[in-house]
């Protein structure tokens, strides 16, 4: 029974987390943009802006729920249910610091913890593409099909690469399970360092993979108008916005399980902050990009991925496989 009630509470804290964090995520990325372009930003709901996700969650809440006729009605409304629901699934194998110690119980910081996690977490992160595609077709519109049929193209190029891109990991460490592979790295030293080039693959396929400037042809807006998600408003387009920003601090969080020590560092910080820190950063880094490169045209991001990208991860994990081997 405790347990039970215990699992519940983190599930709820997870999702309560990962809602406020995708809010903050969003103001922190539009006060940068303004920073980067010479403006100011949002600025007025609340002291230094910071009511203003409050405002639009309410603003997106109180929009009518339009549908295009002609549009399949029991698809166009669960496809964003589906693609929010895969982005707050993956985060429920990712361990968020070490377990703690509490009311003479060992809590492990995650919802759950199987021995093929990572497996897990990428057949979750694949699952949200049927929202995308779907949403797209049941839509009825050309520019939201285009925009589903380019999100499934880029999913598949870009997906093998990344998965390549963590094998080396999961060699050194000898385990799928996201937390021993972090206590790994607190043996041996962050796979970063070793897998220097396998984590910048990583990095750019999941830029990617959450259709990220500049990667963001599924919702090109100068040819797609807004791509799959044309056709939506209210809070079916919210939720769509929100699994947008949830996966990129789903791929962040993994990447920093993966490569750099997930929660491990200095014992002056508790260990769930430096997690955080660090998925802090990469999250400015997706800013960044965001508001430094052009967007790719789409027979350069194909290639990109297939012709670049596919065979340098491969070549690396050839190399990593004989090292651990023993041939080299």
């Amino acid at each position: 029974m405790i347990s039970t009630i215990l699992l519940i509470v983190k599930i709820l804290v997870l999702i309560g987390i990962l809602m406020t964090g995708f809010a903050y995520t969003m103001l922190v990325e539009r006060r940068f943009l303004g920073f980067f372009q010479l403006r100011l930003g949002p600025n007025r709901v609340g002291p230094g802006g910071l009511l203003q996700p409050l405002a639009d969650g309410l603003k997106m809440a109180l929009k009518e729920d339009l549908m295009p006729t002609g549009a399949d009605p029991m698809i166009y409304r669960i496809a964003p249910v589906l693609s929010l629901f895969a982005a707050l699934s993956v985060d429920a194998v990712i361990p968020f610091g070490a377990p703690i110690h509490l009311f003479g119980q060992t809590i492990n910081l995650d919802i759950a913890n199987p021995s093929i996690g990572l497996l897990i977490a990428f057949a979750f992160s694949s699952l949200g593409i049927y929202g995308i595609v779907l949403g797209g077709w049941a839509s009825q519109n050309k520019y939201s099909l285009l925009g589903g049929i380019r999100a499934s193209a880029q999913m598949i190029s870009y997906e093998l690469a990344m998965g390549l891109s963590v094998l080396g990991v999961l060699m050194m460490a000898g385990t799928a399970n996201l937390e021993r592979i972090v206590f790994a790295q607190q043996a041996r030293g962050w796979f970063v360092i070793p897998q220097i080039v396998p984590f910048v693959i990583y990095f750019i396929t999941a830029i990617a993979e959450t259709n990220r400037t500049p990667f963001d042809l599924p919702e090109a807006e100068s040819e797609l108008v807004a791509g799959y998600h044309t056709e939506y408003s209210g809070i079916r387009f919210a939720m769509y916005i929100i699994a947008e920003y949830i996966n990129m601090l789903t791929v962040s969080g993994l990447a920093v399980t993966l490569f750099l020590g997930g929660w491990l560092g200095p014992s002056f910080l508790p260990p769930i902050l430096w997690f955080v820190i660090k998925v802090a950063i990469l999250v400015f880094v997706f800013i960044w990009i965001r508001a430094t490169f052009p967007r790719f045209r789409y027979d350069k991001l194909m290639s990109f991925g297939w012709k670049v990208l596919l065979p340098i991860s491969f070549l690396y994990f050839l190399g990593t496989a004989a090292f651990v081997s023993g041939i080299l």
